[in-house]
């Protein structure tokens, strides 16, 4: 059993970054995506702030929650990301906003790589509506 993770009591208005990665994480949500954290790395982790994780049932899903992802923080927050990786092969697509990070998994790659069990200690940030 995965421990809990802690949540941090945080505006999301309050800071810009924080507000990409819940608008990352909500629009991930209405495309159905599961399993969505937002987790606050920035103590533990150099290259970025917060990572947002999320899981897709299969690999055309994956590339549609990332592509919305995308479009929306365009259009919303007129943000572009600094490089993405893994578009072609829809299994684990990274869109790298500098100090935010989405991760759009396939269910099956996120299984694998659990990479939230490597940040069990860090907050995690409410992002629900």
């Amino acid at each position: 059993m995965m421990a809990e993770l802690q949540t941090a009591d945080i505006e999301p208005n309050d800071d810009s970054d924080v507000q990409l990665a819940v608008l990352a994480a909500q629009t991930a949500d209405d495309k159905k995506a599961t399993d969505i954290l937002i987790l606050e790395v920035g103590e533990v982790l150099a290259i970025a702030g917060y990572f947002v994780v999320c899981s897709a049932s299969n690999p055309r899903l994956v590339r549609t929650v990332a592509d919305e992802i995308e479009r929306t923080v365009k259009q919303e927050l007129g943000r572009s990301p600094v490089r993405r990786e893994g578009r072609d092969q829809q299994q684990w697509i990274l869109i790298d906003y500098g100090d935010v990070i989405v991760h759009v998994f396939h269910e099956e790659q996120r299984e694998f790589y659990e990479i939230e069990r490597l940040y069990l200690d860090v907050p995690k940030i409410g992002w629900e509506r």
